[in-house]
C-alpha cells in the first residue's frame, strides 16, 4: 500500500472517530410527548417538555355568572375548533377578577365532558416569560392527532420587551404559520397587550408615530375574537355568591350570606368573580366545609 493510500485510510479513520465522538456528545432526540396521559399540560420551556396536569384548578362552567355573552362566544368558538372547523385565536381582556382564566379552563372541561371518551381537545398553559419558546412548543404539537388550546394567562408587554414580536410570528406570520390543530387563547388586563407608556415612549422617538400604532394593532389583530370583561353589578356579584353557596352546600341563611358578601366587597372596594370566590372560601372555612374545585 502506498504512503498516500495509508494517509487517506488514517484520515478516514480519524474522521470516523471524530464523528462517533460528536454523536456521543450530542443530546438524544427529545421523546414525543404522550398526549394521551392527560387533558391538560404545562409547558416547561427550560426543558423543552410538557408536564401533564392530573388535576386542573377550575370551577364548573355553570358557576360562572355575569359573563353569559362572552361565555357563549368562547364556547362556540372552542367547540367549532374541537370539531375540526375554522376558529379564531381569542383575547379575553378587561377587569381583574372577572373570571377570564376561569372561563378558558371551564370551557375546555365542558367541551371534553360533552365529547366523552372521544374528547381530544388538550389545554397547554404557557407562562408569559416563555412566549419566545412558542415556535418550539408548536413544533411538538404540529403532527399530533389532537387539537390544542395554548393558553397564556395575564399576558402583557412592557418597555424594552420585544418578545411580542415572537408572538406575532408564531400566531400568523411565520413561514410555517400556526398549525391547524392549535389555537392561542390569552387573558390580559390590556386590550392591546402593551402598556400605554410603552406606546407613548416609542411614539415619541419614532420617525413616523403612526407606525407605532400600527405595530400595536397588528399584534391585537392576531386575535380574531376579542372578549371584553367589565366590572359586575351588585346583582351579578350576589348571583355569583349564591351560586357558589348552593353548589357547595354551604348551609347558612340566604339573607345573612348576602349581607356578609356585600360587606366583604365593600371592604375590598371591588365586586368581581374573584372577590365572590374569596368570600365563599372564607364562609366555607367558618362553616368547617371543604371546597373541591378541581376535576380529575
Amino acid at each position: 500500500m502506498s504512503a498516500s493510500s495509508t494517509g487517506l485510510a488514517d484520515s478516514s479513520a480519524l474522521l470516523q472517530r471524530i464523528a462517533d465522538a460528536l454523536e456521543r456528545l450530542a443530546p438524544p432526540p427529545r421523546p414525543r410527548p404522550d398526549f394521551a396521559v392527560a387533558d391538560a399540560f404545562l409547558w416547561r420551556a427550560d426543558r423543552g417538555a410538557l408536564s401533564p396536569v392530573a388535576k386542573v384548578n377550575r370551577v364548573d362552567i355553570s358557576l360562572l355568572r355575569g359573563v353569559d355573552h362572552v361565555r357563549d362566544l368562547l364556547f362556540a368558538n372552542t367547540e367549532r375548533f374541537a370539531r375540526g372547523l375554522p376558529a379564531n385565536n381569542a383575547l379575553l381582556w378587561g377587569a381583574r377578577g372577572m373570571g377570564k382564566s376561569s372561563l378558558v379552563k371551564a370551557v375546555h372541561a365542558e367541551i371534553n365532558r360533552r365529547a366523552g371518551a372521544d374528547g381530544r381537545l388538550k389545554l397547554i398553559e404557557i407562562h408569559r416569560e416563555d412566549i419566545e419558546s412558542l415556535p418550539t412548543l408548536m413544533a411538538l404539537t404540529r403532527d399530533a392527532p389532537h387539537r390544542f388550546i395554548v393558553f397564556c394567562d395575564d399576558l402583557s408587554f412592557d418597555a424594552a420587551d420585544t418578545s411580542y414580536k415572537s408572538l406575532k410570528a408564531a400566531l400568523e406570520g411565520g413561514i410555517e404559520g400556526r398549525p391547524d390543530n392549535v389555537l392561542f387563547y390569552a387573558t390580559s388586563n390590556r386590550r392591546h397587550l402593551m402598556a400605554r407608556e410603552m406606546m407613548e415612549n416609542e411614539r415619541a422617538s419614532a420617525i413616523n408615530p403612526g407606525d407605532v400604532t400600527d405595530e400595536r394593532v397588528s399584534l391585537s389583530d392576531r386575535f380574531g375574537l376579542w372578549l371584553g370583561f367589565h366590572h359586575c353589578s351588585q346583582e351579578d356579584y350576589l348571583a355569583m355568591v349564591m351560586g357558589y353557596a348552593e353548589h357547595f352546600g354551604l348551609k347558612a341563611p340566604a339573607d345573612a350570606i348576602r349581607a356578609e358578601a356585600l360587606e366583604w366587597a365593600t371592604t375590598r372596594g371591588s365586586r368581581s368573580g374573584r372577590s365572590a370566590w374569596q368570600f365563599i372560601q372564607d364562609l366555607a372555612g367558618r362553616l368547617g366545609r371543604r371546597l373541591d374545585c378541581g376535576a380529575d
